[in-house]
């Protein structure tokens, strides 16, 4: 059985689990009570639900309890969670560098570091996060997609609490000075309902867009090129694309939640080459275990075909249960598609009584769906992970996903060497940021066009063949690092550019590439040559 296709069970239990663990979260509150005050915490559940399962669980079971603010910065944030500053045996040198004894990945979003924002502390590292998190005293918005935001603070007197301790006196290593004052006393897990005069939940400020993202009142066209897939979305639902973790969909289609029905639609895309009927099987296989243990039974399965090309839908009903113990039953649809070499995992949940009455919506979007040229799209290759391949040394188990030139400061690249040289010299700096930025850039902006897609693929195959050897260089030698930040700078500097033009069509693409191109020429050629010249006849002259 090809390897590729042990992702699909697992896909297809996350996939149905996820509106469901987003609904379990939703109306979760935590309160921290201290000497200063309470601090009153719900989550987003949707962005982040690793980091928020695993924050309640910590609350559930007292880690927090007896914790310390051990980390008091005025006007940036105040941290804690760590256990070492609990721990009476422990000295105040070592608060900060506890942690549960696990870590979790990263779960980076666009919401926007506002004041009252609950963040994940973590080290160079971006999978480094723990039990250590933080509040945002005053916006700190360069901190954006750096750490994962799963959270904020409620209430007046939340925000009363957050300035009393923020504004505590501490020593020069930001510790607090009346330590006392900034202990976590008790932490309560409770239901919304719980607590009144609570604010309606709203959903946080994004960094792309600006503003709350907010559900559109008519059906919406959505364009992701660089799956080779389009299609709409229905009037009240929103449109996601999670963090590339693990086993998350690259599409989440989200509807309105109510008592009885919590909607969604994801999609998962793959790239292999076998038959249709090999994947098939291959599910069938993986889910035989679910089906003997009472976690899944099948109602249908049909082979079916959507514009022109095979496709295979199962339909089934997962019994789960919620963390009360209480039984939950959900209906889902899941709709394998082949597109020539392409794979696309449709898969539409919803609470059992609501799957068949709002099935409608589902249709409708894989009615609305076109494939488009399957040769630009972001999707390895190959049938087993080509880890000589730079667009997958981020995606070991080859699950998708496109890295890319800048994607190599991932942790495990920079442990084994090689990589990309820009990654290296920014990791860890006051340039990751930067870096980060690009990414997005390339993905939103670069990677949209055919002509930047093209570029991008040959540009790897020249930019990989000496970069490895100069980020392993830039590793052994630190001097020469800093010599490349200093040399990138301009460089990376020109390229953000690109985030304030309006690109539409592949002219546009091609002009504004061109010119940044030349761009780099003039700073990094022409203007150092001018100077050299200029030099030369002014020692001539004396």
């Amino acid at each position: 059985m090809n390897k590729k296709f042990f992702f699909l069970p697992l896909v297809l239990l996350i996939i149905v689990t996820t509106p469901q663990a987003f609904a379990e979260y939703e109306d979760t509150i935590v309160v921290l009570e201290t000497d200063s005050g309470r601090l009153i915490i719900e989550f987003f559940p949707q962005f982040a639900p690793n980091h928020v399962e695993n924050f309640v669980t910590l609350s559930e079971d007292g880690f927090y309890t007896g914790t310390i603010f051990h980390r008091i910065i005025e006007g940036f944030m105040i941290q804690g969670g760590d256990p070492k500053s609990a721990d009476a045996s422990a000295s105040m040198s070592e608060w900060g560098t506890g942690d549960p004894g696990y870590s979790i990945d990263a779960e980076f979003n666009n919401i926007e570091h506002k004041r009252g924002i609950v963040s994940m502390a973590r080290s160079a590292d971006p999978n480094s996060a723990g039990s250590q998190f933080f509040i945002v005293h005053k916006d700190s918005n360069f901190l954006d997609g750096q750490y994962t935001v799963f959270g904020r603070i409620l209430t007046d007197e939340s925000f009363e609490t957050l300035d009393r301790i923020a504004t505590m006196d501490t020593a020069p290593n930001d510790q607090p000075m009346d330590a006392w004052k900034a202990i976590i006393k008790n932490v309560q897990v409770i239901d919304r309902s719980e607590l009144s005069n609570l604010p309606e939940y709203t959903t946080p400020v994004i960094t792309d867009e600006g503003n709350a993202l907010i559900a559109p009142t008519t059906s919406q066209p959505n364009s992701f090129p660089e799956y080779g897939l389009s299609f709409t979305s229905p009037a009240g639902w929103i449109v996601q694309t999670p963090p590339p973790a693990g086993n998350n969909p690259d599409i989440v289609v989200v509807g309105s939640k109510t008592s009885t029905s919590a909607p969604a639609v994801s999609f998962a895309i793959a790239r292999d080459d076998i038959t249709i009927e090999e994947a098939i099987n291959g599910l069938r296989q993986q889910v035989t275990p679910m089906i003997e243990t009472g976690a899944l039974s099948i109602v249908s399965e049909t082979g079916t075909q959507i514009k022109g090309n095979n496709a295979y839908l199962l339909k089934a009903i997962g019994h789960f249960e919620n963390r009360e113990g209480i039984e939950m039953n959900i209906g889902f649809s899941t709709l394998l598609i082949k597109v020539d070499d392409m794979f696309y995992t449709v898969q539409y949940t919803n609470n059992l009584e609501s799957h068949d009455r709002q099935s409608n919506y589902f249709d409708d979007i894989v009615n609305s769906i076109e494939f488009s040229n399957i040769d630009f799209a972001k999707v390895p290759v190959g049938d087993e992970t080509d880890f000589d391949n730079p667009d997958l040394r981020i995606d070991p188990d080859g699950s998708g996903g496109y890295a890319g030139t800048l994607d190599g400061d991932d942790a495990t690249e920079i442990e084994e060497g090689g990589g990309c040289l820009i990654a290296t010299a920014a990791f860890g700096s006051e340039m990751a940021p930067q870096v980060q930025f690009l990414r997005e850039i390339r993905d939103n902006t670069v990677m949209n066009t055919q002509s930047g897609t093209a570029f991008m693929t040959g540009f790897n195959q020249f930019y990989y063949s000496f970069s490895p050897a100069v980020a392993d260089y830039e590793r052994e030698n630190p001097v020469f690092k800093e010599a490349v930040k200093v040399t990138l700078t301009p460089m990376l500097t020109s390229l953000t550019l690109l985030n304030y033009v309006q690109v539409d069509t592949e002219e546009e693409m091609l002009g504004y590439g061109i010119g940044i191109i030349l761009l780099n020429i003039g700073m990094y050629f022409v203007a150092p040559a001018a100077a050299i010249i200029a030099i030369r006849n002014k020692l001539r002259q004396q």
